[in-house]
């Protein structure tokens, strides 16, 4: 594994990021034979499958991956991919961002962010809270947690699970008005409303309440302003299920009502598939947003 030759790495390095042998030869100056025999021979050095073929293209392995981290950094490129592909650890590192709802980004990302600098303190995770949908086609945030599945084909997204949403108000709100159950008791009791547009007016009447504007008693368009209202005892609100189970002094009420159901999407850009960092962030993301718990 000593004295990697720097062309064979190049050639390794081009290949990945462009993702043809024909397009990685044009950059570097050389003809498609001669880069294919300095990839094949960077592989049989290492002893491992850096690409796969798919058509004219050239797809990264999982070990091709892991391994092309180490090969940017440029003055350790060698003893780095040595060691990875020997199966020695390497400390990962870098900021990753990532934007989610600002109920999601105080309640369910902070526990999260705790665990993974645990285990890789090398890595540094930027929360963003908004409301609105970063773009990450212009690198606003590195990965997004989204209720809709993206439309752009230069994202990826993986689909985590669909959660669910039930009625909330607090207990001074109950000892108030008394504890409904069924939709019909809506009719006259306050809401806290989301928008003046009517959306989330419509929303309701969707899932089955008879509501109407005069039930709302305020408005707050942001979900933690919202939710600190109806905690304050302004109105009935849904909320996420496991955040309200960790909200002293809430009470589910309109239990008779069907639970809203959403999806969460993970998404991210394509250099999920070239970049450690972000990857070893958007799995820990995956399996802790899957959980309910």
């Amino acid at each position: 594994m000593d004295n990697l030759d720097w062309n064979q790495l190049k050639a390794f390095l081009e290949t990945a990021e462009t993702g043809s042998l024909s397009a990685a030869a044009r950059k570097l100056g050389l003809t498609q034979p001669t880069l294919s025999r300095q990839v094949a021979a960077i592989e049989q050095r290492m002893g491992v499958t850096l690409f796969e073929r798919v058509g004219k293209a050239m797809a990264l392995t999982p070990t091709g991956l892991d391994l092309l981290e180490h090969a940017r950094v440029m003055g350790a490129a060698a003893e780095a991919l040595g060691m990875a592909a020997s199966g020695r650890s390497q400390a990962l590192g870098g900021v990753v961002s990532v934007s989610a709802t600002d109920t999601l980004a105080t309640h369910l990302l902070p526990p999260l962010v705790r665990r993974l600098h645990a285990t890789e303190p090398g890595i540094t995770v930027e929360v963003i809270s908004s409301d609105t949908l970063s773009d990450l086609l212009r690198r606003e945030a590195d990965i997004a947690v989204r209720h809709v599945k993206p439309e752009q084909p230069d994202l990826i997204a993986r689909f985590i699970r669909e959660a669910e949403a039930n009625y909330y108000a607090s207990e001074d709100w109950v000892r108030l008005h008394g504890h409904p159950r069924r939709a019909e008791e809506a009719a006259h009791l306050p809401f806290v409303g989301s928008d003046r547009s009517g959306q989330f007016l419509a929303y309701l009447r969707q899932h089955g309440l008879p509501v109407s504007e005069a039930n709302f008693s305020c408005y707050s368009d942001h979900s933690m302003p919202h939710w600190a209202l109806v905690r304050h005892g302004m109105g009935i609100g849904p909320m996420l299920d496991e955040i309200a189970r960790d909200t002293p002094g809430m009470i589910r009420v309109l239990e008779d009502v069907p639970p809203l159901r959403f999806p969460i999407w993970l998404v991210s850009h394509r250099e999920l598939r070239t970049s450690r960092p972000i990857r070893v962030v958007f799995d820990a993301l995956a399996h802790s947003l899957a959980s309910t718990n």
